[in-house]
């Protein structure tokens, strides 16, 4: 049986992330996660988890300038010390709410310099967290989503991790990226298996709830748990209404 975690970076966003804590207790999911919650005191969150008894999953570095259009800073050439804070940042928060990833965001760019750039960034980040036991996670995001985003696809992913060549960099494996961009999810999920840290999902094209759409969740998340994969499983959706009313998918595993 799948378990399920929540990630707050889409779900419950009409409350303080600690609220949205108990509220995806209160649902029934296993874990969270979220993007970005540093504007909440991490002692705050770290004493809704421990209310709640639930574990954090896993929080994104910082985007850099959102107002400009930036989504992430580790492939930007001439920004490093830029990236290396935001680095060091997230391991900051991941350390006092029992984070055990952090997701380092290449941002928009590309050629040999941005590879440099984004490669040497992750080698300091795999150091950095390896102090404290912690993962270090990459995500190809869809062009249709994210057009100019450094990292696209799984391939190009599994590549970076070899090149870097840390025990503690994985792949965040979410469905609804690789399913626009790639297809073929169950058999990429098995081609990946040694090198994924992380899986998430959400209806695709839209990114709506896994009730609907191209992908047969419930047939997929048969073949995951059929893997042994036993770690929760991130839904990352955008609900488009009340949270809570989006929540006949998980009722099903209940």
């Amino acid at each position: 049986m799948p378990k399920f975690s929540a990630n707050l970076g889409f779900l419950w966003t009409d409350r303080p992330l600690s609220e949205a804590i108990h509220a995806a207790h209160a649902a029934g999911f296993e874990a969270v996660e979220c993007h970005w919650p540093y504007d909440q005191p991490a002692a705050d969150v770290a004493r809704a988890l421990q209310d709640t008894g639930l574990p954090m999953l896993g929080l994104n570095t910082r985007r850099g300038d959102v107002a400009g259009g930036e989504n992430g800073l580790s492939a930007l050439p001439g920004r490093e010390a830029e990236a290396r804070a935001a680095i060091d940042e997230a391991l900051d928060y991941a350390a006092v709410v029992g984070a055990g990833a952090v997701h380092v965001m290449a941002g928009f760019a590309s050629g040999p310099a941005a590879h440099a750039a984004f490669v040497q960034n992750l080698r300091y980040a795999c150091e950095q967290a390896a102090q404290t036991g912690r993962m270090i996670l990459i995500e190809p995001l869809n062009r249709h989503d994210a057009p100019g985003y450094f990292l696209q696809t799984t391939d190009q992913a599994r590549a970076l991790i070899a090149e870097v060549g840390a025990d503690n960099l994985r792949l965040m494996f979410d469905c609804y990226h690789v399913g626009r961009m790639e297809g073929d999810l169950i058999s990429r999920l098995h081609d990946l298996r040694e090198i994924i840290g992380h899986i998430q999902f959400a209806s695709v094209p839209d990114r709506g709830a896994p009730d609907h759409g191209e992908i047969n969740y419930p047939w997929l998340f048969s073949q995951i748990d059929a893997m042994g994969w036993a770690q929760p499983l991130g839904a990352e959706y955008k609900p488009g209404r009340a949270t809570e009313d989006t929540l006949d998918w998980l009722a099903a595993y209940r």
